[in-house]
C-alpha cells in the first residue's frame, strides 16, 4: 500500500467516526457505538425512536 492511500483512508475513518448522527445531527457518544453494532450512524434517540415508530 501507499502512504497516499494511506493518509486516505485514515482521512476516511476520522469523518466516519465523528460522533454525529445522521438523522437528527446532534453530536453524540451512542453513534459511534450504535455504527459498530448495527451499521448505521445514528444516535440512541433515533435508534429507539425507529424501533417504536418503523415508518
Amino acid at each position: 500500500m501507499t502512504k497516499e492511500y494511506d493518509r486516505e483512508l485514515n482521512t476516511n475513518l476520522e469523518t466516519d467516526l465523528n460522533d454525529v448522527c445522521e438523522e437528527c445531527k446532534k453530536e453524540d457518544k451512542s453513534v459511534t457505538q450504535n455504527l459498530f453494532l448495527t451499521g448505521f450512524k445514528i444516535c440512541e434517540s433515533c435508534r429507539t425512536s425507529k424501533t417504536v415508530f418503523p415508518f
